[in-house]
């Protein structure tokens, strides 16, 4: 079971954003983010199960930039069995989310994009890594990502950015990149990007 939150909202047939936060975050870290892109939308916030130095995380890394990557496909596979049972319990259609994640968060969205063709319909995913390589991607014809990277971001560089775009565009998915100059950090003018996104296609 993973730490949650869940608000049902306003209008069932929008997708449910599933909100996934970064290092050291909990899940109530992007609720004012949900509520910016869209304040009808039911929303699921989620707790990362992995402590780094008391750090809640979704899955564990060797280093800075390097990614345990036998840990992130089993992690990836408890968020997905989680975002399943969620469905059942709070009856939404597991097919019409879109993950919304930061940094670590947009990481772990982005390796359920990697490994499972039905996880989310879409993603927002704000300065995310390319999670693994060399793995073979489902096919995500029709599925809508969205990046945010920064253009001077220490810890995800641009050609990370670029190289992530790149794959899932490769496995069929349709991927928009949004770039700030800003560093790590998550900045309003990147999230009214990802809003304005966001409404071209899904709402």
């Amino acid at each position: 079971m993973m730490q949650h939150i869940f608000r049902r909202g306003t209008k069932e047939e929008k997708p449910v954003l599933v909100l996934l936060h970064g290092t050291g975050g909990t899940e109530h870290d992007l609720l004012s983010l949900a509520e910016l892109v869209d304040p009808e939308a039911s929303v699921l916030s989620v707790r990362g199960n992995v402590l780094e130095n008391g750090m809640p995380r979704f899955f564990k890394r060797l280093a800075e930039g390097i990614f345990d990557e036998e840990d992130l496909v089993f992690r990836t596979k408890e968020l997905k069995d989680f975002l399943a049972q969620a469905a059942i319990d709070y009856q939404f259609d597991p097919s019409n989310i879109v993950a919304i994640g930061y940094s670590n968060g947009a990481n772990i969205a982005a390796s359920l994009l990697f490994h499972y063709d039905n996880a989310v319909k879409g993603a927002i995913l704000h300065h995310p890594m390319v999670p693994i390589r060399n793995v073979p991607m489902p096919d995500l014809t029709g599925i809508h990502v969205w990046i945010g990277a920064g253009a001077n971001d220490p810890i995800c560089p641009q050609e990370e950015s670029v190289e992530l775009k790149n794959l899932l565009e490769e496995a069929g998915a349709s991927v928009g990149i949004h770039w700030e100059h800003a560093g790590h950090q998550l900045t309003k003018l990147e999230v009214n990007a990802a809003k304005a996104w966001y409404q071209q296609n899904f709402s």
